[in-house]
């Protein structure tokens, strides 16, 4: 009884600061995978600030007519569009694209190619058969199941040497079977369609962690 308020404290304080805990255990699982690519450990924090800050930066790549001429209103905003706009935008995103395959990039010297390929193949097909347009977002897909595929294909393909392969045809499968697949079946509505952002992000990101449990 006597103990009840502060223990009430306690529990309300650990609830509040849960969302921060898991944040923070998510920057450390993807630090810890970094490494485990080969990056240095103040390198792999700087790009996992860069990805977490390029989620919100996409390039416009092109413009696309849409059946509204009414405008959109963006739920919030996103660096280099207005608020406002009557038309859809095909972009990059910064995190979700452009530094991800940097990495894949840098790791591609370190795995054979021909396993690579046959992987990113298939992990690309499975992707794109369980990815959903979402108007004004861009394309949704379970946020596990990219790495998972990966990852088995990686250690099937590649059992001595399966991070690399993992990481590149998780990556490259979730933009092309995903993305650039469906390019051509997003729905005519205004807003911006981001290759790597949105509904995607997550499973890139997530590629880089379960990755690295295979090294």
């Amino acid at each position: 009884m006597f103990f009840l308020p502060f223990s009430l404290m306690l529990l309300i304080l650990f609830i509040l600061f849960l969302p921060l805990l898991f944040f923070l255990l998510h920057i450390q699982l993807a630090g810890a995978a970094l490494t485990k690519l080969g990056i240095a450990p103040s390198t792999a924090l700087l790009i996992i600030f860069l990805c977490l800050i390029g989620s919100a930066i996409n390039i416009p790549l092109a413009n696309r007519p849409v059946d509204s001429i009414e405008s959109f209103r963006f739920p919030f905003d996103y660096f280099g569009f207005p608020r406002m706009t009557g038309k859809q935008v095909i972009a990059i995103n910064v995190g979700g694209a452009i530094i991800p395959l940097l990495i894949c990039l840098y790791l591609l010297p370190k795995a054979p190619l021909g396993k690579i390929l046959i992987a990113t193949v298939i992990s690309s097909l499975i992707v794109h058969s369980l990815a959903r347009p979402v108007p004004a977002v861009g394309i949704a897909i379970p946020v596990f199941i990219p790495p998972l595929v990966a990852a088995a294909l990686a250690l099937i393909l590649s059992p001595r040497n399966p991070t690399p392969v993992a990481y590149i045809s998780g990556v490259l499968g979730v933009l092309i079977g995903a993305d650039l697949m469906n390019l051509g079946s997003l729905p005519s509505t205004p807003g911006i369609m981001s290759i790597g952002g949105a509904g995607v992000f997550d499973g890139i990101f997530m590629v880089g962690i379960i990755s690295a449990l295979l090294g």
